[in-house]
C-alpha cells in the first residue's frame, strides 16, 4: 500500500521529529531507572549503569554507516521500517534479560536498529530541501527532539514505579509501532531508483573519501561531536547530580523536565530566524552563550560552599543555557555539512552522523566516569567542549 500524496510541510516536519525523537526518549527514559537496574543487575559500582546509555549511543554510531549507505541503494523508507524493526526486537530483548553483558548488548543493538530513523531522516530532508530552507526544517524537527527528554524521564519513573523498569522498553516498542505504520502510511518514497546508488566497495570508498577530504564537513563533524559530547555527558550524569549532589530524589524528573521545557523554544527561534540570519552565525552566537556560561558556572563552583543555597538555581540556569544549544546548532550543523552531499545524501548523513556520535560517545564517557559527587567534571567537561566547538565554527570557511 503507497500513499495516496505527500504529507503536508508541517506533518512532514512531525513526522521526522519522531524518527529523531526515538534516540532522546530511548536515552532519557531510562535515566530515573539507572539506580535500580544497576541494583538488580548486580552492579557495586553505579557509575557503570551509565555504560546503558553509552552503549545505546555507541550503536547508534556504529549503525548509521550501514543505514545510510543502504538507503543510498534501497531507498529511504525500507532502511527505516527495517531499523524500528531491528530497534523493537532488541527492546523486547532486554526487557528478558539478567546480565550486565547482555542488557549492554541488548541496548547496542537497540542503537543499531534506531540509527536508521536518525541518520536515512536526514537524507530523506535533504532529497526535499536544502540550504536555510532544509535548515528550517531541521530546526522545527529539533524540537521535538529537545523536547522529548522534558518528559521522557518521567514517563519512564512512571511506567517504572507501576510495572517495574523492565516496562520501559515495552514503551519503546510502542513508540517504533507507532512510527513504522505513520511512515508506512503517509510518507512516500524520497530517493527514486534512478537515483540510487549500488553499496559496492567502490562507491563506498568514493563517498567516504568525498565526504572526508571535505574541509567544511569535517570541520562541522568535529563541531556537532563536541557538541554531543557535552550533552550525552550530560545525560549519563543527570541522575546523579540531581539526586546525589542536590538531593532532589523522585522530584529528578520534575527538574529535568524543567530545564527541557525551557529551553525547547531555541528550535522554534533558530527556525524563524535561521533564514534572514543564517546558519552559521546563530551556531556561533550560541557557542559563544555557552562558553560564557560555563566559565562563569566553574567561577560560581569554585568559589562557592558546595551547600550554597543557590547552588541548585544556579546549576538549573546553567543547564537551560546548555540545553538552549542544541537547538540553535544541531539543525544547522547537519545543514551546513549535508549542503554540498545531496548528491551520496545517504552516505555523507552516515559517515556525518557516525563520526560524530563515536567522537561524542567517546568525549562524553569520561565526563560520565569522572563523576565525583559534585558538578565540577560536568562543568570542566562542558566548557573544554564549548571552546574547541567555538574555536572550529571561526575557523571554518564562511561559504
Amino acid at each position: 500500500m503507497k500513499p495516496a500524496k505527500s504529507p503536508s510541510f508541517a506533518e512532514f516536519i512531525v513526522l521526522i521529529a519522531v524518527m529523531f525523537s526515538m534516540i532522546a526518549f530511548g536515552t532519557d527514559a531510562m535515566l530515573p531507572a539507572l539506580p535500580q537496574i544497576a541494583a538488580d543487575l548486580g552492579l557495586s559500582d553505579v557509575n557503570r549503569a551509565q555504560l546503558i546509555v553509552t552503549s545505546f549511543i555507541l550503536g547508534t554510531g556504529i549503525g548509521q554507516l550501514i543505514s545510510g549507505p543502504m538507503s543510498d541503494a534501497l531507498g529511504r523508507k525500507p532502511v527505516i521500517l527495517g531499523g524500528l524493526a531491528l530497534y523493537a526486537l532488541g527492546c523486547i530483548v532486554a526487557y528478558k534479560v539478567n546480565s550486565i553483558e547482555a542488557m549492554l548488548a541488548a541496548r547496542f543493538f537497540q542503537g543499531l536498529g534506531v540509527s536508521a530513523p536518525r541518520t536515512v531522516t536526514i537524507a530523506m530532508v535533504r532529497d526535499l530541501y536544502a540550504g536555510r530552507i532544509m535548515a528550517r526544517a531541521m530546526s522545527f524537527s529539533m524540537v521535538l527532539f529537545v523536547l522529548v527528554p522534558a518528559v521522557a524521564p518521567l514517563i519512564g519513573q512512571s511506567i517504572a514505579t507501576a510495572f517495574g523498569w523492565r516496562a520501559i522498553f515495552l514503551s519503546f516498542v510502542l513508540f517504533a509501532l507507532i512510527g513504522m505504520v505513520w511512515l508506512w502510511l503517509r510518507q512516500p518514497e524520497t530517493h527514486p531508483p534512478e537515483r540510487r546508488r549500488a553499496v559496492t566497495f567502490a562507491n563506498y570508498k568514493s563517498a567516504i573519501v568525498e565526504v572526508m577530504t571535505s574541509r567544511i564537513v569535517v570541520t562541522y563533524t568535529l563541531v556537532l561531536s563536541f557538541a554531543y559530547g557535552a550533552l550525552f555527558g550530560y545525560l549519563s550524569s543527570a541522575q546523579q547530580v540531581y539526586v546525589d549532589v542536590f538531593g532532589v530524589g523522585t522530584m529528578f524528573p520534575a527538574y529535568f523536565a524543567l530545564t527541557a521545557l525551557i529551553s525547547g523554544a531555541s528550535g522554534f527561534l533558530n527556525g524563524a530566524v535561521v533564514v534572514r540570519l543564517g546558519m552559521r552565525a546563530l551556531a556561533v552566537v550560541a557557542f559563544s552563550a555557552a562558553l560564557v556560561a560555563n566559565v562563569v558556572m566553574l567561577i560560581v563552583v569554585l568559589l562557592s560552599p558546595a551547600d550554597a543555597a543557590w547552588m541548585l538555581p544556579a546549576f538549573i540556569l546553567w543547564s537551560v543555557v546548555n540545553f538552549f544549544v542544541p537547538g540553535l546548532t544541531f539543525g544547522n550543523l547537519n545543514a551546513l555539512a549535508m549542503e554540498p552531499m545531496g548528491h551520496i545524501a545517504g552516505m555523507a548523513s552516515a559517515v556525518f552522523g557516525a563520526t560524530s556520535t563515536l567522537l561524542g560517545v567517546a568525549v562524553a564517557v569520561p565526563i560520565g566516569l569522572f563523576f565525583d559527587g559534585t558538578v565540577l567534571p560536568l562543568i570542566i567537561g562542558f566548557l573544554i567542549c564549548s571552546t574547541l566547538s567555538l574555536g572550529l565554527m571561526l575557523t571554518n570557511p564562511k561559504g
